[in-house]
């Protein structure tokens, strides 16, 4: 018999809908109200986690950074009880020792559905002081130095800290909770943590940024690489890619686990999804649409007046080292445009961002999935629309339906804890370095 292939798991976005300003002024309203109606229709669908996007300023995409992810997810933890729950949270603007008592209070409120979405933030800095957003390079350097002493305190109580006294109580060996005594550029951080051992010994570990930066971060640290990743082929250079560096590293093989973001359009028949895909592109703002599409080439790019239906010069790419902020993005859009794409079809594709767009019938759809699924470049799936009821529908009656009946996504939670959901690999072995021992 052949060894069992990880089912694919699923995983479906809570925050970010503009919802949230009806109800910041309706007092009867709890402007979490309608993502635990989402979180609920998740879990009873045994979606594996819910995912909390996050970005440090106001109107760069939509509502998003409207509700802070981890307060937000610890309100959907009590609502919830299998589900895992990621929350997005840069390391550019925290602190590594808040980081670890944040989330590791996330896991034990959830009992051990925590995972930390880490990323480098390109927006934002003017709300934390004067200074001009860092290099990549440095924000990159800074992220490292973030994991190894988050990592690290949560490693700071090792096994057999706490142990069960007999009578419902717990017996505390201090000499088993250590200081991490972290020297780096950026942080001196002596520990230990003074939240108490986690359920899943640390929050599951997510990463997003493609540039070589957030390639090398992922390699090392990231259990799941959340991915923008537009084609098969981008698809499986990337996982190749990131693979290989990890292994240098010495992880476990298969990680980082692969995760993208499926951005379907949805439709009953190929004549409706035709009829669908026409009026979405006669319906699109191109002057928006314009801008937009200058945001994913950095922002330093004038398109204004090139003609729609020509591909855009050359000389007017940016280089992708002169870039400050969301390089990958960079790479990504800069790659389409020297594939010949015109102005107008490289406007329309800014809408996705960058991510793996397809339209068709739910039967259409799922073979998109299983064909990155079978090529091994696809291991987590984002699918969004639950709060719409027409993609609600296509989703939880037909995509989700056809998947599980080819036997590529599982039909219930495996484990007690997000980790083991995943069917994770082991963490790594703590050192030995007890106090006296």
């Amino acid at each position: 018999m052949g060894t069992r292939r990880r089912p694919l798991k699923t995983v479906t976005g809570v925050s970010g809908a503009v919802s949230v300003y009806s109800a910041a002024i309706d007092p009867a309203v709890s402007t979490v109200a309608s993502s635990i109606e989402i979180a609920k229709i998740a879990e009873a669908n045994k979606f594996d986690a819910l995912f909390a996007a996050d970005l440090l300023t106001f109107g760069a995409q939509g509502a998003i950074g409207a509700q802070e992810p981890l307060i937000f997810l610890s309100a959907l933890s009590s609502v919830t009880s299998h589900v895992g729950l990621i929350a997005t949270v840069t390391t550019t603007f925290h602190h590594p020792f808040n980081l670890a008592r944040l989330f590791g209070t996330l896991d034990h409120i959830s009992n051990g559905r925590a995972a930390w979405n880490a990323v480098t933030s390109s927006v934002g800095e003017e709300n934390y002081g004067d200074q001009e957003l860092p290099s990549p390079e440095q924000r990159y350097a800074r992220a490292t130095e973030s994991l190894e002493v988050v990592n690290a305190l949560f490693d700071s109580w090792r096994p057999g800290s706490l142990t069960p006294d007999g009578r419902g109580g717990a017996v505390l060996d201090q000499d088993l909770v250590v200081p991490i005594d972290y020297r780096g550029r950026f942080f001196t951080v002596r520990g230990p943590l003074n939240i108490p051992i986690l359920p899943q010994r640390r929050p599951v570990q997510f990463q997003a940024g493609q540039s070589e930066g957030g390639i090398e971060l992922g390699a090392r640290f990231a259990e799941v690489v959340f991915t923008s990743l537009p084609t098969l082929e981008d698809a499986v250079t990337y996982t190749k890619r990131i693979r290989t560096r990890a292994a240098e590293w010495g992880r476990a093989d298969g990680l980082p686990l692969i995760m993208s973001s499926f951005h379907a359009t949805y439709g009953a028949s190929e004549e409706e999804v035709g009829r669908i895909v026409r009026e979405q592109a006669e319906a699109f703002d191109l002057d928006a649409g314009r801008v937009a599409l200058e945001d994913m080439f950095g922002g330093g790019v004038d398109l204004s007046g090139l003609p729609l239906d020509r591909p855009i010069p050359e000389h007017l790419l940016p280089d992708v080292t002169s870039v400050n902020r969301r390089r990958g993005r960079v790479e990504i859009f800069g790659k389409l445009a020297r594939s010949g794409k015109t102005l107008r079809e490289l406007i329309i594709a800014s809408k996705d961002t960058g991510h793996w767009a397809v339209a068709g019938t739910p039967e259409q759809l799922a073979d998109a999935v299983q064909e990155r699924y079978d090529a091994g470049v696809l291991d987590v799936i984002s699918l969004g629309g639950l709060a719409d009821p027409r993609t609600r529908d296509f989703l939880l009656n037909g995509l989700l339906p056809e998947l599980r009946r080819r036997g590529i996504v599982g039909d219930d939670y495996v484990g007690d804890t997000f980790r083991a959901n995943l069917e994770l690999p082991p963490l790594p072995a703590i050192p030995d370095r007890s106090r006296g021992r």
